[in-house]
């Protein structure tokens, strides 16, 4: 399965680096490959998550498209917020 962003989530790649937040392709393909978890959305879109640091997780938009995913956008969001709590 090939990974294709949209125009939007390519962007996503620059404004996180300006935040200092830098993600990575890699980190994306990883957190699709791997997710600690897939949260199903309407209109056929998927959330798969993965924990990137102890106090943040990889959040990434994707629909799949033929034999593709299409990442759609992502995140970085703040475990606290996203996990349960152990």
């Amino acid at each position: 399965m090939a990974i294709r962003y949209t125009r939007h989530a390519r962007y996503k790649f620059e404004v996180l680096e300006r935040h200092g937040f830098p993600v990575t392709e890699s980190q994306i393909a990883d957190t699709l490959a791997r997710p600690d978890i897939v949260i199903q959305q309407p209109e056929g879109r998927y959330i798969a998550q993965k924990r990137l640091t102890e106090r943040h997780v990889l959040r990434v938009v994707y629909r799949h498209e033929n034999s593709d995913l299409v990442v759609i956008t992502f995140y970085p969001g703040r475990r606290a917020r996203y996990e349960d709590p152990v």
